[in-house]
């Protein structure tokens, strides 16, 4: 009785455990360029702010709960942009593309900052 309790609590565990790294989300790190009145970016700003927090799970991007309004952009290789969507201020999760495929460029655009990373699908 015993031993097929130990079993059942194992069988438990690892069905638990198998799900939770399925679900794993990665981080994207961002760095930022500042948009100068003048029309130019300046790569590395005075005081520069926090890029924003992006995780990315599959092809979900998860955003902190309170963060700006963004214009988000998937660029290629050939800095085309294949996807862009807005993000509002108080959505917290964008769906991109299933048929995106590689390692692209990110984009997330404000009237000041322009953060970028990359990110693969």
């Amino acid at each position: 009785m015993k031993r097929k309790l130990f079993c059942l609590i194992c069988l438990l565990v690892l069905s638990i455990t198998s799900q939770a790294q399925n679900a794993i989300s990665t981080q994207i790190y961002l760095k930022v360029k500042y948009f100068d009145p003048t029309g130019t970016t300046n790569p590395d700003p005075k005081s520069p702010v926090d890029p924003p927090t992006v995780y990315q799970e599959d092809y979900t991007l998860s955003f902190a709960s309170v963060h700006p309004a963004y214009t988000l952009y998937i660029k290629d290789e050939y800095d085309n942009v294949v996807y862009s969507t807005m993000v509002g201020d108080t959505d917290t999760t964008v769906v991109l593309p299933s048929t995106l495929s590689g390692t692209y460029e990110i984009d997330l655009v404000t009237d000041d900052y322009y953060f970028w990373g990359y990110i693969a699908l």
